[in-house]
């Protein structure tokens, strides 16, 4: 084979939750009462702008969630051997952005430059001595003349949004077609419900935020074969590169830690809040104990007793990926295990309040057993708050990740995410001149993304909350 396929133990998680979201896909499309509030999720043009940043997102982290390892060439000597492959563990991301990965400069260069940012002695052709800032060798090397870099990048610019454009309208072009033959409605019809907002779902906020897209998607694209657009770091690599490489930490921190919580969350909770007594008195003893216990603490000894570990059995880990992301696996469970406690206690004092409503009573009254009331109506009435808080939950791990790791006791040095960036920019803020663009460059990327889930949040919230649909 030409590679060898790597199964790390997040990237089963990854899988296994993409199932579950199919599945639920499935089971909500057949319940009104499910299907109408996503309706309306999908209906609101805030809904529309952050499902489809929150979908690029995805999209790049899945591309990084497929590991493997590229098979090593084999010599005449060995060629009937058994076939050997790569120690380093590659991705599919790897493969669509490996001139970002390949090029690779001495240190320091800033954005959309063609020298480094530091000087050095280097010799002329002329064999003269100079301290000067040397050519990058690969940031503007297509250049004849440096003097035309900003009138190459300006044509650059203008041609990809152009093909921008182009992509934009044949994929418009493609929907149209299949509206009018399931529909029967004409290119004018179309074209004026769009045009005068008439259509159920907000097209013309969605038209113009995928042109956005593409055009932010085809100008990163060209301009990254020919320069740094976010410069590189102190060993050369593109910031680039590594912000689209942080992705996947920051998603796989906020979604898999949020599958840890939520099972204690809803059982403690809704526990607590129907059986009261007892059980009530012993689930708030536990998380009120959790709670005084300070969470960096818990965590950092977490990490360094699974640190020492590590080191006592490296035979467990044949390549520095499963390593890392044994830390980072083991990072979502500790968040997880102390996260759940705030919506504990929220579910807990909404159920208080379920279980004395009439519908409960009459229920009760009728001989309705415990559990079947639980499933029957006090979850559905919880369901709203779930979601919400859910979502609110991953835009507050996310930003956890970046303060872990900044810290220290956040994911594995050798695994690249926007919490590392941050702390590896905390020097680079001390130089004179100061190195600003690997902080700029994750903070612009964590920003987008925590802003995106929280609109989303916002327009779930008020779709799902009975309260806000009765007013």
């Amino acid at each position: 084979m030409p590679f060898l396929p790597v199964f790390l133990w997040t990237d089963i998680l990854i899988y296994i939750l993409l199932a579950v979201i199919t599945v639920s896909i499935l089971y909500i499309r057949q319940r009104p009462h499910l299907r109408t509030p996503w309706r309306q999720v999908f209906q609101r043009k805030r809904g529309i702008i952050s499902i489809m940043i929150l979908l690029c997102y995805v999209a790049i982290g899945l591309l990084d969630s497929v590991h493997f390892r590229l098979a090593l060439e084999s010599t005449k000597s060995t060629k009937n051997s058994q076939q050997h492959y790569s120690s380093e563990v590659i991705t599919l991301l790897d493969l669509v952005v490996m001139p970002l990965r390949q090029q690779l400069e001495k240190s320091y260069s800033a954005p959309f430059a063609t020298r480094s940012f530091v000087r050095e002695m280097q010799t002329s052709t002329s064999g003269t001595a100079a301290y000067d800032y040397s050519k990058l060798k690969f940031a503007g090397s297509h250049l004849g003349d440096e003097q035309q870099k900003w009138t190459d990048i300006s044509y650059t610019i203008l041609q990809s949004t152009l093909w921008a454009v182009i992509a934009c309208l044949a994929i418009i072009l493609l929907v149209m077609t299949y509206i009018k033959r399931k529909t029967k409605l004409g290119w004018q019809q179309q074209l004026k419900f769009i045009v005068s907002a008439e259509t159920v779902y907000p097209l013309r906020t969605l038209i113009f935020m995928l042109l956005a897209l593409l055009v932010t998607v085809f100008n990163l694209t060209a301009l990254s074969l020919d320069y740094h657009i976010f410069g590189t770091d102190k060993v050369g690599q593109d910031v680039f590169y590594q912000t689209l490489k942080s992705v996947r930490t920051g998603l796989v921190i906020g979604t898999l830690t949020t599958l840890v919580m939520l099972p204690f969350a809803l059982f403690m909770g809704i526990a607590a809040g129907y059986f009261k007594g007892w059980v009530d008195d012993l689930i708030q003893y536990i998380y009120t104990t959790l709670n005084s216990i300070p969470g960096v603490l818990l965590i950092a000894a977490a990490v360094l007793m699974l640190q020492v570990y590590m080191n006592n059995h490296p035979e467990n880990f044949v390549t520095i990926a499963e390593r890392a992301d044994m830390r980072l696996l083991f990072l979502c469970i500790i968040l997880g295990m102390t996260s759940w406690t705030g919506l504990c206690r929220v579910l807990r004092g909404e159920t208080l309040k379920l279980r004395e409503a009439d519908f409960v009573l009459a229920s009760r009254a009728l001989g309705t057993g415990s559990f079947k009331i639980l499933h029957k109506h006090i979850m559905p009435n919880l369901m709203h708050i779930i979601m919400i808080a859910v979502v609110l939950d991953f835009s507050g791990l996310v930003l956890a990740e970046a303060v872990l790791s900044y810290v220290g006791v956040g994911v594995d040095p050798s695994m690249i995410s926007w919490g590392n960036m941050i702390n590896s920019a905390r020097l680079e803020m001390a130089r004179e001149p100061v190195v600003w663009w690997s902080l700029t460059a994750a903070f612009i990327s964590m920003f987008t993304l925590v802003l995106a889930a929280n609109l989303f949040a916002d327009v779930v919230r008020d779709a799902f909350d009975p309260r806000i649909q009765s007013t």
